[in-house]
């Protein structure tokens, strides 16, 4: 492994060399090339009796457990996708025929298959599942493409695995680019929710505006308080979240149980869901409530899996709700800025808070008076 100046001769993980860097990325999908990688040998010129895969041979049984270690990872949550140089309908043959595949085509979410360079297809792969190219693992044997694709997408992760199937899976599991403190029920399901973007995405090519792409999507959504059962998944969110995220506050799990019997934390936890499949919790609020009539906010964040759908506007909603039952006049929230939370700097200006004021810093302050406020119309249905 060599990244960022880095090697396997300095740290033992790409984890560890994003500490020693001061930079923490969290990489959610894992790109395949697949001759020679997934199956030994080259399918446009062996064919399908011709390539090495499975039980009888140390070569075959090699890929079988690269093919291994990608559905486990997918188990946990980490997307798959398929970026190989290749007859499209020929790569696809392999999955859909070959016996000894345990990838099958419904494993992979995004499969580009074509004559086009690496780096454009990747950069494909990412503007499909609608995250980062840092968000990005490619398995490649080909070492004059992983160069390629290191030159041109500096910011996708790309181990050095050599040319020996045995030890793809040791190098991609030793590299700790999918290591996790804490592993929910919504991981296990995450891989096929971001499957289901690109069938989002041929939905919203196919509509005529945004307001009709959004209500051809059937969301329903839910917002509730932070509770027992889901609290280790509300920790895990808070304690990842760095794009879309306000403050950039982390609370542990004790944290977070302390949070909910709080009478002054007034905490929102919110869940969506469309016709193509279930995103489960995708925001939290905590606000306070002080003893000049208003409520702080001290957490907004939100996944970045559904930006573009007005989810804010529902999320603010609640809150304003939940606050004027209890006699408050007015909202004030914060926006601190960090080296990833730039997307959401204007967030609170576009749902109509006002500004007080600005630091040094960059530290904005706002407010927003519950007098006049006007909920507007969203295209959710609304799961209470």
């Amino acid at each position: 492994l060599e990244r960022d100046g880095f090697s396997v001769d300095t740290v033992e993980t790409a984890a560890e060399a994003e500490a020693a860097l001061g930079v923490s990325n969290v990489y959610q999908a894992l790109v395949l090339d697949l001759d020679n990688t997934v199956w030994g040998g080259v399918i446009g010129d062996d064919g399908l009796e011709g390539i090495r895969i499975g039980q009888g041979s140390a070569e075959g049984e090699a890929f079988l457990e690269v093919q291994r270690l990608a559905l486990d990872l997918k188990r946990r949550g980490v997307i798959l996708a398929v970026c190989s140089k290749n007859e499209e309908a020929t790569a696809r043959s392999v999955f859909r025929e070959h016996p000894e595949m345990l990838l099958k085509e419904t494993d992979i979410a995004v499969f580009q298959a074509n004559w086009l360079d690496k780096p454009s297809n990747i950069e494909a792969i990412a503007q499909a599942l609608e995250i980062g190219i840092d968000a990005l693992v490619l398995l490649d044997d080909n070492g004059a493409e992983r160069a390629q694709v290191r030159a041109a997408l500096p910011l996708i992760a790309v181990p050095e695995i050599g040319n020996d199937a045995a030890q793809y899976p040791a190098i991609l599991t030793a590299a700790g680019y999918f290591e996790a403190i804490g592993f929910s029920n919504e991981d296990r399901t995450r891989a096929d929710s971001y499957a289901a973007n690109a069938l989002r995405a041929e939905v919203k090519a196919k509509a005529r505006d945004l307001g009709e792409y959004l209500n051809s999507l059937e969301m329903v959504i839910s917002h509730a308080a932070f509770d027992a059962v889901n609290r280790p998944r509300i920790a895990q969110l808070i304690n990842k979240s760095n794009q879309f995220n306000l403050t950039s506050k982390r609370y542990t799990e004790p944290a977070v149980a302390a949070l909910e019997a709080d009478p002054a934390r007034h905490t929102f936890q919110t869940r969506l869901r469309d016709r193509f499949g279930d995103f489960g919790l995708i925001g939290i609020i905590i606000a306070e409530a002080t003893e000049d009539a208003r409520w702080d906010v001290d957490t907004w964040l939100m996944s970045c899996r559904v930006l573009g759908r007005k989810v804010e506007w529902s999320m603010l909603n609640p809150l304003v709700a939940a606050a004027a039952l209890r006699n408050v006049t007015y909202i004030t929230a914060t926006y601190i800025p960090t080296v990833k939370n730039s997307m959401v700097a204007q967030h609170y200006d576009n749902l109509g808070f006002s500004r007080t004021s600005v630091n040094e810093n960059g530290v904005v302050k706002y407010r927003l008076s519950l007098s006049g406020y006007i909920a507007p119309q969203l295209p959710f249905h609304l799961n209470k």
